[in-house]
């Protein structure tokens, strides 16, 4: 069965397939390879990878602009395997394309030490785009990059002609059932057909298996309809009487999709798992064990290899596969450098950015642009709108929005235009525009923003309430894993946001970030504080959580030079004492009631340290001597103070300390009264440092 589309655009005429005896043993190879890999670790994923090794074969070898011998390549299609747990897919197309990985690599698969885990790992194997495994992620990564590649293209090259800029690229991501399944690419997928993202393609491999069986358990649905609503083109590409993938007709649906004018593509090709093992194809049992040894054997045999040879790949063809490949890359490097070039004489100032952006330097004139507050008080939520359009006159890279929630989050660059795409029916907005509407979809939306830095050019920074970080946190640890540079805007960090109720009053969620290693979560106790922490956010290379106040908090009567580089060592005095016998940890807004119960305590003759403590992540990182300067190995009386829950605190107190916290859910009720009944004000704060003053006198 050929192609099938819904809406097809007009027809196209597509070059013929090349594809020679040459193709055909070189994928039977890789497929051998698939099989004998997991084979030799006793553990993977074997089924899908000989499935779909024609299909990562053509796009390889036929169909993407890419180039081994430089995969950062600006011009460069991206490829996302969004079902990460058939990584072989991709290792096999890095090791036949000459991306570095060898025949050796491909026999360490899933052991310490390899360059080939059981899933690809961004920042580890050259060639491998993202990390993904955790199903649905990839999809919605590539998003990601497709709505990059539109904004990039609008900071650098606005004005050229559909294709004929040196930054027009193509976003090719291959799917499985269980991505599909994910509520996360309904998210991401949803909002990829109303941004019209025509460069994404997406190739759905419709097996009919997951790991509990049939997919008819659980899902059954037209996939190609639903993706019609959505938005996108749509085909469907049956397999052959003998069901291996068709391969003619998979590249005639490619064609179609690099057609598209003002739609997303999604492919759906049907396959058998495992093809052609004689006994494993099509059952579940291919999808997560090895084959057996048999089995193997008696593949190599259909496929007409040696059964004997384990990971074998004749030299010969190989070297003329990688000839070939090369030829066309250096065809297409050629074309591509000589516009790029053309474009820098034409874009002097453009092509300056360019080389910031690559460099990830931020711009020159960044610190003058850092709003100074000098407000009696100020919700910090509001601080953060306001350095977030004081940066953005001076960096264009910075762009972002809100989960629908930009009034409360404080995320809309004023006077940008929304990023949206012609003939939207609101009638406003641009392609190129800076001020992202993700709509009520956060968990797409932090893996959409982990596509947008990945991508390689600008700083994406998105909103939420902080409560909801959990409908995102999927994303946010792949973030921190991958160290991609994300700003998360969770407001409405506490009870102070009160009469929303516990619904809305996150309680457990500092300490549940803060467990994530490689993710820095930043709590500002006022409005410098805040514009500090976006600056130092700026200079880091991996995730950054800003947490900010729905209510006003004072500002502190600090020097900004004192808080900017206290906010960037994560920690530091912010009142002291000659004789200090006891210390006040706090963070965000309850570092006021802090520096209150300190008035309290020195009146008393009690010397009293206050401690800001914005990001414990960037104070860790500090050395010894000032980590000990700010919190004295030798003063053991120490309250921390936090409007969350308490269990991570004991750390940072010790056993004569005191918590001053709430570890129970809030309230429907003026915050006032709530911080009253969690016992979280300046007398609850002085009446435990006398606590524990009178406890580390006992020790």
């Amino acid at each position: 069965m050929r192609p099938s589309s819904h809406l097809d655009p007009e027809p196209v005429e597509s070059p013929e397939l090349e594809w020679s005896a040459d193709d055909d043993r070189a994928v039977a190879y890789l497929r051998a390879i698939a099989a004998d890999a997991v084979q030799r670790v006793g553990n993977g994923h074997p089924g899908t990878a000989m499935t779909l090794a024609p299909v990562a074969y053509l796009l390889f070898q036929k169909v993407m602009r890419h180039d081994p011998h430089d995969p950062s390549w600006l011009g460069r299609d991206r490829f996302v395997l969004s079902g990460g747990h058939t990584s072989l897919t991709l290792y096999s197309q890095l090791f036949l394309s000459d991306y570095g990985l060898t025949l050796a690599d491909l026999e360490s698969f899933r052991t310490a030490g390899s360059r080939t885990p059981g899933h690809p790992e961004h920042g580890h194997t050259a060639g491998v785009e993202a990390t993904t495994g955790p199903l649905g992620q990839g999809l919605s990564m590539a998003v990601g990059m497709a709505m990059a590649a539109r904004y990039e293209r609008g900071l650098l090259d606005p004005s050229a002609a559909r294709d004929d800029s040196p930054f027009d690229h193509r976003i090719w991501a291959i799917a499985g059932d269980g991505d599909l399944e994910e509520g996360i690419t309904s998210e991401a997928s949803s909002l990829a057909g109303l941004q019209k993202l025509n460069e994404l393609c997406v190739i759905y491999d419709d097996n009919h298996i997951s790991i509990e069986g049939d997919t008819a358990l659980a899902f059954d649905e037209d996939v190609c309809e639903r993706y019609r609503a959505y938005g996108w083109a749509t085909h469907r590409v049956d397999q052959l009487p003998d069901g291996s993938v068709d391969v003619a007709g998979l590249f005639e649906a490619i064609g179609k999709a690099k057609a598209e004018r003002s739609r997303p593509t999604l492919i759906q090709l049907r396959t058998t798992i495992a093809w052609p093992a004689p006994h494993a194809r099509n059952t579940a049992k291919a999808h997560g064990s090895a084959l057996g040894a048999d089995e193997v054997r008696a593949t190599k045999e259909i496929l007409g290899l040696n059964p004997d040879e384990d990971f074998a790949f004749d030299t010969d063809l190989l070297d003329r596969l990688r000839q070939r490949l090369r030829a066309r890359v250096d065809d297409v490097r050629r074309s591509w450098n000589a516009a790029f070039t053309e474009w820098s004489l034409n874009n002097p100032d453009r092509a300056a950015l360019l080389t910031r952006l690559v460099q990830r330097d931020v711009p020159s004139d960044l610190d003058a642009a850092v709003p100074v507050f000098d407000a009696p008080s100020v919700s910090t939520r509001k601080a953060s709108g306001e350095v977030i359009n004081a940066l953005a006159r001076v960096m264009p890279e910075l762009w972002g929005g809100s989960a629908d929630l930009a009034e409360s989050n404080n995320t809309t660059i004023e006077g940008a235009a929304s990023f949206l795409p012609p003939g939207n029916p609101t009638g406003q907005g641009s392609p190129y525009g800076r001020v992202v509407h993700y709509g009520v979809r956060e968990h797409a939306m932090g893996a959409i923003m982990n596509g947008i830095a990945l991508h390689g050019l600008t700083r994406p920074f998105g909103g939420t309430f902080l409560v909801f970080s959990d409908y995102m946190r999927g994303a946010v640890r792949l973030s921190a894993l991958m160290k991609t540079p994300v700003t998360y805007v969770w407001t409405h960090d506490s009870i102070g946001l009160g009469e929303d109720g516990p619904t809305h009053q996150p309680i457990e969620h500092l300490w549940s970030l803060r467990a994530m290693p490689d993710l820095a979560v930043v709590r500002p106790a006022d409005a410098n504080e805040t514009a500090a922490a976006w600056r130092a956010t700026l200079r880091q290379h991996g995730p950054v959580g800003l947490v900010l106040t729905r209510q006003n908090v004072p500002t502190l009567d600090l020097p900004v030079s004192e808080v900017w580089a206290g906010v960037a060592r994560g920690g530091y005095v912010v009142r002291d004492s000659d004789n200090a016998s006891v210390l006040l940890l706090a963070t965000g807004s309850e570092v006021q009631l802090a520096l209150a119960a300190a008035e309290v305590l020195e009146a008393e003759g009690t010397g009293t340290r206050v401690i800001s403590l914005p990001c414990l992540e960037w104070f860790d990182q500090q050395d010894a001597s000032y980590r000990d300067a700010v919190i004295p190995p030798s003063v053991t009386a120490r309250v921390a103070v936090e409007a969350g829950a308490t269990l991570g605190w004991w750390r940072f107190v010790g056993t004569s300390g005191r918590v001053v916290g709430i570890d129970h859910f809030g309230a429907s009720a003026d915050p006032a009264i709530l911080f009253r009944d969690a016992g979280i004000t300046v007398d609850d704060i002085v009446r435990q440092a006398r606590a524990t003053l009178a406890a580390s006198q006992r020790d």
